[in-house]
């Protein structure tokens, strides 16, 4: 039973603090202040779609598809899609102890309210560390040259309701985990798939 909390995006987080975390022996916590920053970062987003105006990553392609525009009722398709192309990884997956930090540090960053990654992905996201539903995730694979792109995108599958997960000590479908444990995927929101990375 974790005894101590920490608040996500806001304490200085420490390698001890992370390891308390992945073993469970502290939770995880949005202050309310986060929660506000997170919130007035995405209405950013939001009002950019609104606008149409182009701005990579939101409502345009990727890469050399930066030029090609997305309609606003295609932006959410498009951050679904993102994680589905990139995850590609192959070979033995990493640790599940390896993953769960990998998760831990990922909220932590998106957390700080910079990226506007929608707050009930980052709900989602806690939920997950909390009730130890690590994804399964490739130790090789790279998407040109940003490396971090297949593992990442592997990390996040589950959120959407994808891929696969160790839960009870158990590789299984995450559709399976949702299940058992009464959790429910989530609609990735504009630029809620991209901040992934």
């Amino acid at each position: 039973m974790a005894s101590k909390s920490f608040k996500i995006g806001e304490d200085w987080l420490t390698v001890g603090k992370v390891l308390d975390i992945e073993k469970g022996a502290t939770t995880t916590v949005l202050s309310e202040a986060i929660q506000q920053r997170i919130e007035n970062s995405a209405k950013v987003v939001s009002a950019i779609v609104e606008k149409g105006q182009p701005v990579y990553g939101i409502n345009t392609g990727f890469g050399p598809l930066c030029t090609t525009k997305i309609s606003k009722e295609e932006t959410l398709i498009l951050q679904s899609n993102i994680l589905k192309s990139h995850s590609v990884g192959v070979g033995e997956p990493i640790s599940k102890e390896l993953a769960k930090i990998m998760l831990i540090l990922k909220a932590h960053s998106l957390a700080k309210g910079y990226s506007e990654f929608p707050l009930v992905h980052l709900n989602a996201l806690s939920r997950h560390i909390e009730n130890d539903v690590i994804p399964v995730v490739p130790s090789q694979g790279s998407v040109g040259a940003s490396g971090d792109l297949a593992p990442l995108s592997h990390l996040f599958l589950p959120l959407i309701g994808l891929g696969k997960v160790v839960y009870d000590g158990v590789v299984m479908e995450t559709q399976n985990m949702f299940d058992k444990t009464g959790l429910d995927p989530i609609d990735l929101e504009t630029k809620g798939g991209a901040c992934t990375y």
